[in-house]
């Protein structure tokens, strides 16, 4: 159904704003099948000259590389926030990464700008988790490995059951000033420490079982 208009038009009609891919432009756009007797390289370079003749909603091209530069000051100025989380850190600098594919970094340079950018505390904690030796690995090993600790202190600030059980047998100092109870720093930093060396124990715990399993086909 619908309804009549019962009210008139607004005189006022919004500009939109839309990329306007005209029919003429597919057919010159440069095809890519990977194999070996083609330049990548060119194929890009001639991809590249076709999208510059349009514009997206009619920004300049000056406009657009203002845009671009934005966002590479982003990822090259990155810095971690005040008492922020170290998967918090790695999710904002990978969100500002994805936010500019063309950003052209090299994976070095990426892990350089979050590795500067982060707090002493991390980098110690960073240190801890590869035993040493981060910079020493190559840029692929060293984004990887951010990574994956990323994933793994995002469990530290959730206890398991015994430990909140514990924590909350334990007496809790009141705080006048902000008028609520809180535990203590030194019950949060262990409770912490305590999650790191489990999973710890875990990783080490699987290793050994991967070890052994190569052992046992090596000598059948």
């Amino acid at each position: 159904m619908h309804p009549p208009r019962m009210s008139a038009p607004s005189c006022i009609v919004p500009p939109t704003e839309q990329l306007v891919i005209r029919p003429y432009i597919v057919p010159l756009l440069p095809t890519f099948h990977g194999m070996e007797s083609e330049n990548p390289y060119a194929h890009i370079k001639e991809f590249e000259d076709v999208c510059n003749t349009f514009q997206e909603g009619g920004a300049s091209i000056d406009l657009m590389r203002l845009k671009t530069n934005g966002l590479k000051r982003q990822i090259s100025n990155f810095s971690a926030k005040e008492n922020a989380k170290f998967y918090e850190c790695w999710e904002r600098y990978m969100k500002a990464i994805n936010a500019c594919p063309h950003h052209g970094f090299d994976t070095w340079l990426l892990v350089s700008y979050f590795y500067d950018g982060m707090s002493s505390s991390m980098k110690q904690l960073l240190e801890t988790m590869c035993g040493g030796d981060f910079m020493s690995k190559n840029p692929e090993e060293a984004m990887n490995f951010l990574s994956y600790v990323a994933e793994v202190s995002r469990g530290w600030d959730e206890p398991t059951k015994g430990e909140v059980g514990k924590m909350k047998s334990q007496p809790s100092t009141f705080n006048a000033k902000a008028g609520m109870y809180t535990l203590k720093e030194d019950d949060d930093m262990k409770a912490k420490f305590a999650a790191v060396t489990r999973r710890l124990e875990e990783l080490e715990l699987k290793r050994c079982m991967k070890c052994k399993l190569l052992l046992k086909h090596q000598y059948k």
